[in-house]
């Protein structure tokens, strides 16, 4: 119980960690730019400390979830004082004001890909496109009826080891077997099941293509239709994790962070039809894993991921949640950073178009007017985080369901 505590802990604080660099992005890049920034704070509510230095104050509040980075004009409604009003942020460029605003999300995207490199140079990137890369080959294989025997390592005298005899290696990537290409695991599967006897194997090694024999027994195995039957077997288990080197790591985290925002941004849109399972999940019904989880659950998913020892779970979700983060912030809503730059953007194009009618550039754009709007997102917001915490108090998603 203790270490899951911890790793409710150390989840809650990289959140934590994420929000502050969040609003870090915006600070640094409007002082680059020249723009007043007048107070940092990390939290919420009141004050534990505060100091200044130069023109800013920086600090920490007791409730640490979330921040705020107050830079003075970020819209032209925004009281500033006369020696402030050169460097409102309203007066700055369109492209400035878009770095700065987009500055958070960016933050997100650097934090989520520097912990996939993290994960690729120590541990390794989960295997989502199901590569044929070995991870272990067994010490022996024999005749099962049932799963936990043919996952039994204790070997008998006389059990064949195909694998291990024929020189194949944890790190191999098979590419061919018998003479079929190999695409994924489950064409391994399918050809080793098919073999037997002396079969030859493709592996690529250190980016070496080897060819190697494999004795292939037919063994008694469980039949996916029940009972048993004969199939081949070699002993190599394959890998849910692919190592990386140093240099290899940058070019496979940025292929990894690409595939990871395609998803996100899937999971986003299927957001909404996936609320209703989620109240279901609150009044008893069975919670569907692929419901949205709030901070509080995604933090005992950290938990339980440290409590059984598995730190890529908890260093992916980690790094999947800035992703998350980072493109629902930019969508075109207020109060997010994405309808900031909306408005922003709408101004631009609105005073471009005047122009080539002859006209006068517009005022800015009254966000009194969009209040109603704002509103009502809020409260959107407000329920579906309200409706996703209390999910992940009363009926949890689970790493290993009891």
């Amino acid at each position: 119980m203790l270490v899951y505590i911890l790793g409710v802990a150390l989840f809650a604080l990289g959140i934590c960690v994420s929000v502050a660099l969040h609003e870090a992005g915006h600070m640094v890049t409007a002082k680059a730019f020249g723009m007043k920034v007048r107070r940092y704070f990390v939290g919420f509510g009141p004050t534990v400390f505060s100091f200044r230095k130069g023109e800013t104050e920086y600090g920490l509040k007791w409730i640490p979830l979330g921040g705020f980075c107050d830079i003075a004009g970020m819209t032209a409604l925004d009281e500033v004082k006369p020696d402030e009003a050169p460097r409102a942020m309203w007066r700055f460029k369109t492209w400035k004001r878009t770095v700065v605003l987009g500055a958070g999300s960016a933050t997100h995207f650097v934090l989520g890909f520097v912990v996939l490199y993290l994960m690729a140079v120590t541990m390794g990137l989960p295997n989502l496109e199901n590569r044929a890369v070995v991870s272990e080959v067994s010490s022996c294989v024999r005749d099962a009826t049932t799963v936990e025997q043919v996952n039994d390592p204790n070997c008998r005298p006389g059990d064949p080891a195909p694998a291990l005899a024929a020189g194949v290696q944890p790190g191999d990537e098979l590419v061919a077997v018998g003479g079929k290409e190999i695409s994924g695991w489950s064409d391994v599967l399918t050809a080793v099941r098919n073999s037997s006897g002396p079969t030859e194997v493709k592996v690529l090694r250190d980016g070496e293509l080897k060819t190697l024999t494999v004795d292939v027994p037919q063994l008694t195995r469980p039949s996916p239709e029940g009972g048993t039957e004969k199939a081949g077997a070699i002993g190599v288990a394959p890998a849910s994790l692919l190592p990386y080197g140093p240099v290899e790591a940058l070019g496979g985290s940025a292929q990894f962070t690409g595939e990871i925002l395609v998803q996100t941004w899937q999971r986003l849109l299927e957001f909404p039809e996936r609320i209703p399972a989620v109240v279901e999940a609150i009044f008893g019904g069975e919670r569907d894993p692929n419901t949205p989880v709030s901070v509080v659950g995604a933090s005992r998913i950290g938990g339980e991921a440290v409590e059984q020892g598995l730190w890529e779970v908890f260093l992916f979700l980690l790094a999947s949640l800035n992703f998350f983060v980072g493109i629902f912030n930019l969508l075109p809503l207020l109060p997010l950073d994405g309808g900031h730059i909306a408005v922003t953007w709408y101004e631009r194009v609105r005073d471009w178009l005047r122009k080539l009618r002859g006209k006068a550039a517009g005022g800015p754009v009254d966000y009194t007017k969009l209040n109603a709007v704002t509103a009502v997102i809020v409260v959107i917001g407000g329920a579906v985080v309200l409706l996703t915490v209390t999910a992940d108090i009363v009926n949890p998603i689970r790493l290993f369901p009891q």
